[in-house]
């Protein structure tokens, strides 16, 4: 593990994106753990700009798709067109060929684009006409959605949302560091203008692929093994929850964990790792009872109540 290295990453964020180090670290343990993100939040808390500034940061190839009601499956994957020259077609390749993808909106498209999108973060490939092309070996999506219009949207179903890792939830700001950011606004600094060709790398898209392979050998000791899956079982029996995790959501929460693991500099998984990890990773995948939900009970609510209620293995 290189140290020095992922220390000057999370630096290099936090000096532009103030004040969601916890959000940084959870996008880190995303990325590490290869799984795909939802960052749901309102209207000017720098969810693309956070997605821009690491894509520059690891010198990742990085493309950004505005995803709105008439956009097609083809317009994200590609599509093969006629060459009246040569006399053959050719693949014009669309967005979704990148390392980093950010889908801005992805509520806003319909679903058959949706599921074309999901498809290849699934399969890590992209079929055309009969053609199978593989994805970057990094290929990792970034899907955004605001949380306060929800008029003209197709929201994700259950299915497709279990697809995401996580589901980040940005909100404003502390009152100190909203003030950095006055302060900063104050000095000259524009989000809109700033150059990201200028930010200077501090690692390369092979450093997050080897330390992906790092993630894999954190150890994991059977009672851990255990504690995750009393978690999940409890997901399924819980009185407030109509839908519990998946299996996927097992092994996915055990990536996580791992992940998180590692990033703390780490060669074997604590309870603390697993629920550390545990509300980005469910948020998305649970679903309240019709009755909780008129209780006014949080989904984040019922996932505290799981943490307390299984015992913590020593």
């Amino acid at each position: 593990m290189d140290c020095l290295m992922l220390n000057n990453l999370r630096e290099a964020i936090d000096k532009i994106i103030i004040g969601q180090s916890d959000i940084v670290q959870q996008l880190l343990v995303a990325l590490l753990s290869g799984g795909h993100v939802i960052i749901e939040g309102v209207p000017g808390t720098g969810k693309t700009l956070l997605v821009k500034v690491l894509s520059q940061l690891i010198a990742a190839d990085f493309r950004r798709i505005q995803l709105t009601p008439d956009i097609l499956p083809s317009d994200i994957l590609g599509t093969n067109i006629f060459d009246l020259n040569t006399r053959s077609f050719s693949l014009k390749r669309g967005p979704v060929f990148t390392e980093i993808l950010l889908a801005d909106e992805i509520n806003r498209t319909p679903p058959k684009t949706q599921s074309a999108l999901l498809e290849a973060m699934e399969e890590q490939q992209v079929t055309l006409d009969g053609e199978t092309i593989e994805l970057p070996p990094l290929f990792w999506v970034v899907a955004t959605q605001n949380s306060l219009e929800f008029e003209g949207t197709y929201p994700l179903p259950e299915a497709q949302l279990d697809r995401f890792l996580f589901k980040l939830v940005i909100d404003y700001p502390e009152r100190t560091a909203e003030k950095q950011m006055l302060q900063n606004a104050q000095a000259g600094f524009r989000a809109k203008r700033i150059d990201l060709e200028q930010l200077q790398s501090v690692a390369t898209v092979e450093d997050i692929i080897a330390w992906r392979e790092q993630v894999q050998q954190v150890q994991v000791e059977e009672n851990i093994l255990d504690y995750l899956l009393s978690l999940i079982e409890q997901t399924r029996q819980h009185s407030d929850l109509a839908l519990g995790a998946s299996p996927r959501s097992a092994v996915a929460w055990l990536q996580a964990a791992k992940a998180h693991s590692w990033l703390l500099e780490k060669n074997y998984v604590t309870p603390d790792d697993v629920k550390e990890v545990a509300l980005p990773l469910l948020r998305h995948r649970l679903i309240l009872q019709p009755e909780a939900q008129l209780d006014g009970v949080e989904i984040e609510t019922a996932i505290n109540s799981i943490l307390k209620q299984v015992p913590v293995p020593r």
